[in-house]
């Protein structure tokens, strides 16, 4: 009797081998050739990814998500090799999926904007820009936000959906600014002299660039001053240098030239009746 339990169960697992055992073979296969393949795959993907200086936490992130995503797939394959139905394997990750992207709504939109900016590169890393009532330094490109320091060295974040459906300036983007000043000087003085005197400043400047031309002219005839823009160029990084020696250089070049920076003033007339 043993023996013919002994028999019965061999021939089941023969019957088993036969019929399954080039399946098994076959998945164990496909398992090891998918592996090496997503393995040479994904250093393809991050080799492309360092090739066009992509964000480094987006870089790991990408590499990630495409990582369980070539798994998934893979597992799948393997399953469908062995017979196994996979329709409902296929609706339930559907399923998961919709319901995580609903629940997530807001960070895949911020997701989607960190990989808009990584892609079209309006700015990088450095670059001072002013977007969303923000204006300041760009110091790191995150997956779901940017952060930028403001002047005030006040760290600033922004979610990367609303900064890349926004308008965004780029101030260092050509690597030259043009800084804007006003200065005024009285209806009594020479304005051509008053003119002279700060093109000289400007052209004695180093950090200002001689292509394009600094431009002094007159902006408007004010209430209490002929008011001039000057307007030199210069490089990014030097722009507030620029901005604050010319108008301390000015004051004092203005003085030593003998024209007046008016202010504001009242005449009183005092009319003693008696």
């Amino acid at each position: 009797m043993e023996n013919l339990d002994v028999q019965k169960w061999m021939d089941k697992g023969i019957d088993f081998a036969s019929s399954y055992g080039l399946k098994v073979i076959g998945a164990i296969a496909i398992w090891i050739i998918g592996s090496w393949v997503i393995k040479k795959l994904m250093k393809g993907i991050t080799a492309l990814m360092l090739k066009r200086n992509y964000d480094e936490s987006l870089q790991k992130f990408l590499v990630n998500l495409l990582g369980w995503v070539f798994k998934i797939l893979l597992i799948l394959a393997v399953l469908a090799n062995l017979g196994v139905e996979t329709t409902s394997f296929a609706a339930i990750i559907a399923a998961a999926g919709l319901a995580i992207g609903m629940a997530l709504q807001g960070s895949l939109s911020n997701f989607a904007g960190g990989v808009l900016i990584m892609v079209f590169k309006p700015f990088k890393i450095g670059d001072v820009i002013e977007a969303q009532g923000v204006i300041g330094k760009v110091k790191e490109i995150e997956i779901f936000t940017t952060k930028i320091l403001t002047p005030q060295n006040r760290e600033a974040i922004v979610p990367n959906g609303t900064l890349s459906n926004g308008n965004i300036i780029n101030y260092t983007a050509e690597g030259t600014l043009r800084v804007d000043m006003n200065i005024g000087i009285g209806y009594g003085d020479d304005i051509k002299k008053a003119k002279d005197v700060l093109m000289s400043l400007l052209e004695n400047n180093p950090k200002v660039l001689k292509d394009p031309a600094p431009t002094v002219a007159v902006s408007e005839l004010g209430d209490n001053a002929i008011n001039l823009v000057v307007r030199p160029f210069t490089n990014a990084e030097h722009y507030w240098d620029v901005h604050f020696e010319t108008l301390e250089t000015a004051k004092n070049a203005l003085d030593e030239a003998g024209i007046s920076i008016p202010f504001p003033q009242r005449d009183v007339h005092i009319h003693n009746v008696q």
